[in-house]
């Protein structure tokens, strides 16, 4: 930066702070509520809040939260030196909306644009009817409407046999033209290459000069004439000039002109090997290279070639954007009836809700472990799918969603339900619909990433603490409000998404947008909170208003089918649930038979091995009867009696220790089949007495083997009772899902109370730092002691009224002190005030606090 380039930046900065000064109440709480980041903490006065609301890294956080019009404003403004007025401003935003919109559509989007910049302080108002980038501002856009740097500082990077190079190509009368038919003996690009100066309604200002700048015009210096300067002014002077590089595009083949105005519009930048090889126009063959011989591209880096700012505005015919949309774009798709996008979102609302259900109740009898590096291993990913007969991808969300409601989560080595889970599977069907749906909506993990390696070519499996994602949650929240803000039963197509987000957030990376949108368009699918790729009643209520899921329950609860208590018990060892079963025959089914098929109605089929299950679990054969009974619309089948009378009389016939283990059995001759089973000879059975024999192999391991050579024996404990297996599944700690990281693309709520707070406290400061005024003194006699709770309902009281409260504090040494001071905030344990003894903002921890007493002195 230069010496008046300093003298400027500190100028603007000092009027910054100035109209910032001068600014409303009001207009204070704007920008904090818009830029909350600029009170964490609260700056002392208002000086340090204009500085800081121009770092780096607070004005790049403001930007990604513009609108691609609004951006473009702030872009025109930069280049068009930080200060201009409306019809400056006007002028190329119009050209660059086209026939896209009308001079007065366009205006009144700059003003409410302008409106949103002056509401962030990214702008100011200056005399004149002038507005001002704020400081700073020039370095944070940049570059800024994908233009690369000026001509200057690409010039000054170009090692000194380039610049010869390209002056002696490209000075007047150099006849650097291309090899015959490359061009029509280069007499120029077709009329609707490069513009002419005609063809720029009212000639816009560029950046360093003016349009039609006579600059190295015809009697510019060549490379070997006798004009005034170094080389590198001269190859300035005609990179400026719009008529030579006109004439210069005009001399290379269509297919570089192409090349040319691809670069021009953006991304200015490409990557060249040997980018620094200085080339003559005979030597030139592709067509980069033909460019790169003439200066319309330039090495700035051994493998990487610019396109000059003043040369791509020419190519640009002098517009700053193109294609400039002043308002967001609406969604186009597919119509879809209203009611069929309803039901059939509902029908996937339940399918995912009873699939989140039956992964925890399987997990909570036969856990997968907890990997080393945390999450899920793939096998038990493919198996936890293949028994809830999903496709893996759909089993991965099923898994992140319920972990991300908390109702599953690592405990043990194991992934297991929470003790919410029971809480959650009690409520009615709408209601862990709608919890399951804000949990995905709030999260910041990607299921969709699952399955991919990080960039250290680790594997990213389901659960794995790798897949967060801190924009995630922001692109699923604004896919949510462009399906919104399409008509009912309208279902967009997914690029007219993308273009929506684009417009809203243009300096956020494409690529991560198109993928996180795809995601949360498939994900929200498989909720149910879009159908048939439209958006639900009830989806969209949960988008308009996420923490009151209320009304979203009340539209989707008519939709859900109807609990029912009952089955239908066939002869086929069947069962039919005409419908989603209520939690005791849910539960029952589950234990005493296997699912066969889903639907509207779910078939499940009895089996010696389900019917075990449920004897294992305790029931006789007489309780299991009874409940099947009881839950049933039709008899008990005869097929049915039979069976679970037959397992019911093997069952428990042999006995299964500890010795490691022990079988034990009232008839000798079962043993004796046992023993004389080829199967048994890995087992090291001995027999101790007609009826007990012994093993070496552990309880359950000895168990399974016996039942898989036909036998049904149940385990029992050192005293011989028999043990009975939990049926409701083991459970683990609840534990709250870490908060999810903000994004910065939105800003973060807070409370308007902080925000006064906050306002008071910057212009308590700011009248102390203007006034330059000395510390007052203590007051005279023993600080004030008081109960907690007096002290904080008399700071309470002065923050509402404003007014001034001496206290006592306790100091980092212990020492007892006596403080004035001006209230603003209490939050976290701790008092935000203006210490008038100290002439300075202070925060003070509550609990060193002895006590408060009003003072009007």
């Amino acid at each position: 930066m230069t010496g008046t380039d300093t003298a400027r930046h500190s100028d603007g900065a000092r009027e910054f702070r100035e109209w910032l000064r001068s600014a409303s109440d009001e207009r204070l709480r704007e920008l904090v509520t818009a830029r909350p980041e600029l009170i964490s903490p609260v700056p002392a006065h208002l000086d340090a809040l204009a500085d800081r609301a121009c770092t780096p890294s607070a004005l790049a956080r403001a930007l990604d939260r513009l609108d691609r019009f609004t951006l473009a404003v702030l872009e025109t403004l930069v280049l068009l030196g930080g200060r201009a007025t409306r019809d400056a401003l006007l002028t190329p935003l119009a050209r660059a909306a086209g026939g896209l919109a009308g001079a007065e559509t366009v205006g009144a989007a700059l003003d409410e644009a302008l409106d949103r910049l002056r509401a962030r302080a990214l702008l100011y108002d200056g005399p004149a009817g002038t507005v001002l980038a704020a400081p700073g501002m020039a370095e944070a856009v940049e570059p800024p409407a994908g233009l690369g740097p000026p001509a200057a500082e690409v010039v000054r990077l170009l090692h000194p046999e380039q610049v010869t190079a390209i002056l002696r190509a490209i000075g007047p009368g150099a006849g650097g033209g291309d090899a015959p038919g490359d061009t029509a003996g280069g007499a120029g690009p077709p009329g609707d290459a490069i513009p002419g100066d005609a063809d720029v309604p009212g000639g816009a200002v560029r950046p360093g000069g003016t349009a039609g700048s006579g600059a190295g015009r015809s009697g510019a210096p060549g490379a070997g004439g006798a004009g005034p300067g170094e080389p590198r002014d001269r190859l300035v002077a005609l990179l400026t000039d719009p008529a030579t590089v006109r004439r210069l595009a005009g001399e290379v083949s269509a297919q570089a002109r192409a090349v040319l105005a691809d670069l021009a519009w953006g991304p200015a930048m490409r990557r060249l090997p040997d980018a620094r090889r200085a080339l003559g126009t005979a030597a030139a063959r592709s067509p980069v290279e033909k460019l790169l011989a003439r200066g319309l591209l330039a090495a700035v880096s051994d493998d990487t070639v610019v396109v000059p700012r003043e040369v791509a505005l020419v190519v640009r015919g002098d517009r700053y954007h193109r294609d400039l949309p002043c308002r967001p774009p609406e969604p186009v798709g597919r119509r879809r009836d209203p009611a069929l996008v309803d039901r059939t979102a509902a029908g996937q609302a339940f399918a995912f809700t009873r699939a989140v259900e039956e992964l925890c109740e399987l997990w909570g009898a036969d856990p997968p472990r907890v990997l080393r590096t945390g999450g899920l291993a793939v096998r038990d990913l493919r198996r936890t799918a293949h028994l809830l007969d999903l496709p893996e991808r759909l089993t991965t969300l099923v898994v992140e969603v319920a972990h991300a409601a908390g109702l599953i989560a690592a405990g043990e080595g194991e992934w297991l339900p929470t003790g919410s889970y029971d809480g959650w599977r009690a409520g009615a069907a709408e209601h862990r619909w709608a919890v399951l749906a804000t949990a995905w909506l709030g999260t910041d993990r990607v299921p969709g990433l699952a399955g991919e390696r990080d960039e250290r070519d680790r594997a990213l499996g389901a659960l794995h603490p790798e897949l967060r994602r801190p924009a995630a949650a922001w692109v699923r929240e604004q896919v949510l409000g462009v399906l919104a803000s399409a008509a009912p039963g309208l279902a967009p197509e997914k690029q007219s998404v993308l273009a929506r987000l684009a417009w809203e957030r243009p300096r956020f990376r494409p690529a991560l947008r198109e993928r996180y949108a795809g995601f949360a368009l498939w994900e929200a699918e498989q909720l149910g909170i879009t159908g048939l790729g439209a958006l639900s009643a009830h989806g969209r209520a949960l988008a308009g208003s996420p923490a009151d899921t209320g009304p979203a329950e009340r539209l989707l609860a008519p939709l859900l089918p109807e609990p029912v208590d009952h089955v239908l018990l066939q002869a086929d060892l069947t069962a039919v649930a005409p419908g989603p079963l209520t939690t005791e025959p849910a539960r029952l089914l589950a234990l005493a038979a296997d699912v066969e098929s889903k639907g509207g109605a779910t078939v499940y089929r009895f089996s010696e091995k389900s019917v075990l299950r449920a004897l294992d679990a305790g029931l006789s054969a007489d309780e299991l009867t009874a409940a099947l009974e009881r839950h049933s619309a039709t008899p008990v089948p005869q097929p049915l009696r039979y069976l679970v009378a037959d397992v019911a009389r093997r069952h428990g016939r042999v006995r299964v220790g500890a010795a490691a283990a022990y079988i034990r059995c009232d008839d000798p001759a079962v043993l004796d089949e046992v023993l004389a089973d080829k199967r048994a000879e890995g087992l090291r059975l001995r027999r101790l007495a007609p009826s007990v024999l012994v093993s070496a192999t552990p309880r359950a391991e000895l168990v399974d083997a016996l039942r898989a050579m036909g036998c049904a024996p149940v385990a029992e404990s050192l005293e011989g009772d028999v043990l009975v297996a939990r049926t409701g599944g083991r459970r683990t700690w609840s534990r709250p899902a870490p908060r999810a990281a903000g994004s910065g693309l939105e800003p973060e709520a807070v409370d308007p109370g902080v925000i006064d707070a906050a306002v008071r406290a910057l212009r308590a400061g700011d009248e102390a730092h203007r006034a330059r005024r000395t510390a007052v003194a203590s007051p005279d006699g023993e600080p004030p002691r008081s109960p907690a709770g007096v002290t904080l309902g008399v700071l309470r009281e002065a923050i509402r009224r404003g007014t001034r409260v001496w206290i006592g504090y306790l100091d980092s040494q212990g020492r007892l002190t006596s403080r004035i001071v001006v209230p603003a905030r209490i939050e976290g344990g701790y008092l935000t005030a203006y210490d008038e003894t100290r002439a300075a903002v202070g925060r003070f921890a509550l609990h060193r606090i002895t006590g408060a007493a009003e003072h009007g002195g």
